[in-house]
């Protein structure tokens, strides 16, 4: 049977397992707000570094006992170095709970309080009072959001970056690779896979370079501001010596936000960073469908590219290939868009001095990003590192098109030219057919002008 301790807080009494590191508070907040996922384990480790900061900075300013500080920071050095399923086992709030993030501020406090008495017992130290020292939740949390998802934009872009080199191997592979191209749908001008590529490839830097420039708004933390964003119970240099602790610890150039009203009121950092995530996930779609409709097939589809046999397509049909790794990736793209809509709509929520949808845009944030590095590591080396082009498909296709007649328009008319299409598509002959028996132009000329390498450009960009 599970037993209990009690302890109080400012309501009354309660029943807490007698194991569990929290408090009173924390134990309110399991039994009130018991739904949904954990608050993210990012977010907790984030909070637990700014105590470690506050602690050692109240003692720089002469706020806090030497001796209250040391322990602290040994307790917090304690916690980070479990691994996350440790560290998780004491802090079991969820992400539904009050708009602020109060309550999980209060878990950290009441964890550290207990883990510096296990420590130091003769130097007791209030989760209140000394924890939470010239803070409020108001503050520490939107600054525990702000490290957690420049932290988490990290791996994001490393496996994006991953992806651009082995799309640009593809490119270099099949520069000069023929294949139709295809607008609306329908069969256009020829280019080369390894053009086709070259234009995944750019909109995956601009993502890259997107997620660069904006980043840095992250970096601005509203420490200090505690209740509304007055900086009340703190010293003068409080939110300058912590958050220059903070930037040494987590080497980022975090810096004081220029307006601490703004930075508890206002989320619109993390909602624009966020915004080219989306940007990031909409573009991956459209690489994620370009190849599995290419990769089609293989008898009834475009059949242009192979993918990857990773695992059996089905459990009845044999032999079937699917296109898992972009079902996958796209998935998660549309869950980043929800995340989006998600965090748009909690930013628009800062009430007077205070947003009070903090949680769920972290949560939202950060999930994003997890997803997003995840799956695009999954496509990049379970798919795109092993896809190869069917040319003899592609030539195939290119030497039935009928669009390759746009060469001829320079030399008979744009009119004449869609003569001979037309002529090819009524009699279900060839372009070079239909261009003889139309007389516009002989063998040798449309042979010369004809030339689907040539008609790519592909001189011009060697």
């Amino acid at each position: 049977m599970t037993t209990f301790r009690e302890e109080a807080d400012t309501i009354g009494s309660v029943k807490i397992p007698a194991t569990a590191l929290w408090g009173a508070q924390t134990e309110r907040s399991r039994h009130n707000f018991p739904n949904g996922p954990l608050m993210p384990v990012a977010v907790i480790r984030a909070l637990l570094q700014i105590k470690q900061a506050a602690a050692e900075v109240n003692q720089e300013l002469e706020t806090l006992s030497p001796a209250k500080s040391v322990v602290i920071s040994q307790a917090v050095r304690q916690l980070l170095a479990l691994d996350d399923d440790q560290l998780m086992a004491d802090f079991p709030l969820h992400v539904y709970q009050t708009g602020s993030g109060t309550q999980t501020n209060m878990n950290v406090n009441e964890v550290l309080a207990h883990v510096a008495a296990k420590i130091d017992a003769e130097t007791p130290v209030s989760p209140n009072d000394d924890i939470n020292q010239s803070q409020s939740s108001n503050d520490t949390f939107p600054t525990a959001m702000n490290i957690a998802a420049s932290l988490a934009l990290k791996p994001v872009m490393a496996q994006t970056q991953a992806l651009i080199e082995a799309l640009t191997a593809k490119e270099k592979t099949y520069w000069r690779t023929v294949k139709i191209g295809r607008t609306h749908l329908q069969d256009a001008t020829p280019l080369t896979f390894g053009q086709e590529v070259s234009g995944w490839i750019s909109m995956l830097r601009h993502d890259r370079e997107y997620l660069e420039q904006l980043a840095p708004t992250l970096l601005e933390l509203p420490l200090g501001g505690t209740a509304v964003g007055t900086g009340l119970n703190t010293q003068p240099d409080f939110a300058k010596k912590a958050i220059a602790q903070l930037a040494a610890a987590y080497q980022l150039a975090f810096v004081p936000a220029e307006n601490n009203f703004a930075g508890l009121a206002a989320h619109s950092g993390l909602t624009v960073v966020h915004g080219a995530l989306k940007t990031l996930a909409m573009d991956l779609v459209k690489i994620g469908n370009d190849i599995r409709f290419l990769a089609s097939g293989p008898r009834a589809g475009y059949g242009e590219l192979t993918i990857p046999a990773n695992e059996p397509g089905s459990s009845i049909m044999p032999g079937k290939v699917n296109p898992t790794q972009v079902e996958a990736l796209t998935m998660a793209a549309a869950r980043v868009m929800g995340n989006d809509t998600t965090i748009g709509f909690a930013a628009s929520q800062g009430n007077f001095e205070m947003n009070v949808y903090k949680p769920v845009m972290v949560d939202a944030f950060l999930e994003s990003t997890t997803l997003l590095s995840g799956t695009i590591d999954g496509f990049t080396t379970k798919l795109v590192a092993g896809l190869t082009v069917n040319k003899d498909r592609m030539r195939e296709l290119v030497d039935q098109s009928l669009m390759t007649v746009t060469a001829l328009s320079p030399h008979i008319g744009y009119h004449h030219a869609a003569e001979i299409a037309q002529l090819a598509e009524k009699d279900g002959s060839t372009l070079r057919t239909a261009a003889l028996k139309s007389g516009y132009v002989s063998g040798t000329e449309f042979d010369n002008w004809v030339d689907p390498l040539k008609m790519t450009n592909i001189e011009r960009q060697d």
